[in-house]
């Protein structure tokens, strides 16, 4: 069977802590779409990690780690990545990459970058990691393809073509250096010599794995509202978010996916720029995102301080509706235990009209949120195993979110470790 890891709101929710204990029970994890331009924290036995592009179950010994064809495919990051878990100890992982995958062209990063720097304040706050070259380049069919690494014929024709398209962009639009034709060739043959052990046909590996039984993890990047169809454009990144997508991203059938775990934090926080309806400031905002996550509220990519805000009912249920959530992974509540009173947005406000409905974006700019303020539990509910233990406000906490979003929350993470989660039989599991 399948099972998908997906995020219901900016990215940043917990997803990397979920992939990891879930993929104690899997046989396959793959990322099935997005680059290196998010990452994933985790924590466990052997550490804390930052991942990029290497799926997080890549910690047990049992998995096959795969990068499928809906990955934006960075093979520097990913070798720099592989041995930065090797060099803390480790084991090697099992890896497996499409070889319908494309990569992540040295130039598109510039292009990136340039295009952020041309933008000035209206750029859409990039990572500057490549991707929306990447994905534009993909679907002007000028991308190149995992496979066609092994093939010189076709890259010193495409090769040339491609160069003549960017280097008219890069001098006359940015005023920057051209591509260097040869010095891109002898860079592709890099690529193909690291990445040749770990090519397959990933589509017909999985297929075979699912008739055989065996459990494969999808585990997607960001969240709803930063998906291309259905997140805030245009402040939104550049492949489908949803576990719809992982059908496609992974090359499996969608009707193979029975499950869809929707990571949710109990409160909010966002990378980047765009909409943010629940938004605080100030000294209220420096003091959850110091105490949040593990370590604080920095992007596990960039180190930029995340926005900050309270739990937002109407992006939460949204972003569950769109994922097609199964189960709610409720994240981050141990953060929560210093406040006496916890604002929840369950409405927004929009021309006078209040509405539990979430918006498109233009009218997403004009919302001021509706809160309801729920009383605080004042305690450390860190190391709590079971449910019914927790504190009578947090647990009412925990059940007025349920009953906002009507999704059912059935995990809930009161730690950054593995094994600081609480499994829990909701009223709404069918």
């Amino acid at each position: 069977m399948i099972k998908a890891v997906v995020g219901a709101n900016w990215g940043d929710e917990g997803k990397g802590k979920i992939t990891d204990m879930l993929a104690e029970k899997a046989d396959y994890i793959v990322r099935f779409q997005g680059g290196a331009n998010a990452g994933h924290t985790i924590v466990n036995d052997y550490g804390k990690f930052a991942l990029h592009t290497l799926p997080s179950g890549v910690f047990y010994n049992h998995t096959t780690s795969v990068i499928g064809n809906g990955v934006a495919l960075n093979i520097p990051i990913l070798f720099n990545e592989i041995k930065s878990i090797t060099d803390k100890g480790v084991p090697k992982p099992k890896i497996a990459v499409s070889n319908r995958a494309q990569i992540v062209m040295p130039y598109h990063i510039l292009f990136d970058q340039y295009e952020e720097e041309r933008l000035g304040k209206a750029s859409f706050g990039s990572t500057k990691s490549g991707i929306a070259p990447f994905y534009s380049d993909k679907y002007a069919k000028i991308g190149f393809q995992v496979s066609e690494l092994f093939d010189d014929e076709l890259l010193k024709e495409k090769i040339p073509r491609v160069c003549a398209q960017k280097n008219v962009l890069l001098e006359h639009l940015y005023h920057k250096p051209a591509i260097d034709e040869e010095e891109l060739l002898n860079t592709l043959h890099e690529y193909r010599d690291m990445i040749a052990p770990y090519v397959c046909d990933v589509s017909l590996m999985l297929d075979k794995a699912l008739k055989e039984g065996k459990t494969v993890l999808l585990e997607g990047q960001l969240g709803t509202l930063k998906d291309p169809d259905h997140g805030i454009y245009p402040m939104v990144t550049s492949s489908s978010t949803l576990a719809a997508y992982g059908a496609i991203g992974a090359g499996v059938a969608p009707y193979e996916i029975k499950q869809i775990v929707t990571v949710c934090k109990a409160y909010s926080s966002a990378v980047g720029a765009g909409a943010f309806v629940s938004e605080i400031f100030g000294d209220e905002a420096d003091e959850l995102r110091r105490r949040g996550g593990d370590g604080g509220e920095f992007g596990a990519t960039t180190g930029r301080p995340r926005r900050m805000g309270w739990f937002d009912c109407v992006a939460s249920k949204y972003g569950c509706r769109m994922q097609g959530t199964t189960d709610v992974a409720f994240t981050v509540l141990d953060v929560l235990g210093y406040l006496d009173e916890i604002p929840v947005c369950v409405g927004y406000e929009i021309d006078g009209e209040v509405t539990t409905d979430f918006p498109v974006t233009h009218l997403l700019e004009k919302a001021k949120p509706v809160l309801k303020t729920l009383p605080g539990w004042k305690e450390d509910i860190r190391g709590i195993k079971n449910f019914e233990d927790l504190p009578e406000n947090c647990r009412h906490y925990v059940e007025f979110i349920e009953e906002q979003i009507g999704y059912p929350i059935t995990m809930v993470s009161n730690g950054p470790g593995r094994n600081d989660i609480i499994y829990r039989k909701s009223p709404l599991s069918k």
